[in-house]
């Protein structure tokens, strides 16, 4: 079995449904988010105040490698790791990827009072319009699609599952 690894805007449901799927397929789930604020020893808010994205970015592709290469496992990702092309390629060579997306108004209902995401600074739903237009097709080299917008978890669940038989990537043929 291949890496299962979650993309998508932030508040599609990444961190949510990883934990889910992990449980249903019976694999360790890691958030490369979780791991960086553990290596780099700060919040990723800190991280972007005392270092810059760019720092943020490079720390974000070190440590992608690494848990590609320590698979399988679920791994759900931030946001903006599909910024770089080295990530997308290597996410693409070492795992399924899955992408998590939701309706504008969905994103920003989920979003309104997360106080943790440094690029939401300055007023959430104009951010959000902004980000969603910046990365407009960012998500969409994923194989496997899943709209998150008003659906209960294990529906989601069920869907990604069944994607990934579908694919033979669950270990299933």
């Amino acid at each position: 079995m291949k890496n299962v690894v979650l993309v998508g805007f932030m508040g599609t449901g990444k961190t949510t449904v990883g934990a889910a799927l992990s449980k249903a397929l019976g694999i360790v789930q890691k958030d490369l988010d979780e791991v960086i604020v553990e290596k780099e020893g700060c919040s990723i808010p800190t991280l972007f105040a005392e270092r810059g994205e760019a720092y943020f970015r490079d720390a974000e592709s070190k440590y992608l490698d690494e848990l590609l290469d320590a698979g399988p496992q679920i791994l759900t990702t931030g946001g903006g790791v599909v910024l770089r092309q080295r990530n997308v390629s290597a996410m693409l060579q070492k795992g399924t990827v899955v992408a998590l997306f939701a309706s504008e108004e969905e994103l920003i209902k989920r979003l309104e009072n997360d106080t943790g995401r440094p690029l939401l600074a300055g007023g959430v739903a104009e951010r959000v319009r902004t980000l969603l237009k910046e990365r407009a097709g960012a998500y969409d080299f994923a194989p496997i699609q899943i709209d998150t917008t008003e659906k209960e978890l294990q529906a989601i669940v069920a869907e990604i599952t069944s994607r990934l038989t579908e694919s033979g990537e669950n270990g299933e043929d």
